[in-house]
């Protein structure tokens, strides 16, 4: 049986990136996405339609995200979708979630208050799109970004 799971992401950040830790240190960052449709109804009235997207991030992404991305901030996103499921604790009913694990991020626009272009990053902190590979320094300087 063949199966395939990739998500393209091109949207807004409806909300601050939350960034936290697990226990033995890897970074865990959720994002909201707000992705748009417009489309024209038989009558010729044009539509709007907004889909909102949960996406986690990981490890250097996730740290990358939390450091560059603000809400409103569009951002293209690369991944997988997961299912993850719980007992929820106040109603002990089975609780489902479908959500994006991002697998490459590209930050799109340029900087708030300055120029600047696009940079991709993936989950191995590589830039694919042009050299120098992409390496963060621990406090980057106002003009470097690592991408």
């Amino acid at each position: 049986m063949a199966s395939f799971n990739k998500v393209i992401l091109l949207g807004n950040l409806t909300r601050d990136p939350e960034v936290r830790y697990t226990p033995k240190g890897s970074a865990v960052c959720d994002l909201g996405i707000a992705v748009n449709r417009v489309y024209t109804t038989d009558s010729g009235e044009r539509r709007e339609e907004v889909t909102y997207v949960d996406v986690v991030l990981w490890a250097r992404l996730a740290e990358i995200a939390g450091e560059y991305l603000k809400k409103g901030r569009p951002v293209f996103i690369e991944g997988r979708l997961q299912m993850d499921s719980w007992d929820d604790k106040q109603t002990g009913q089975k609780r489902t979630r479908l959500r994006v694990v991002g697998e490459s991020m590209q930050l799109l626009g340029g900087r708030p208050g300055g120029a600047g272009g696009a940079g991709e990053m993936t989950g191995e902190n590589r830039s694919t799109s042009a050299p120098p590979k992409a390496s963060a320094p621990a406090e980057p300087d106002e003009d470097e970004i690592p991408f």
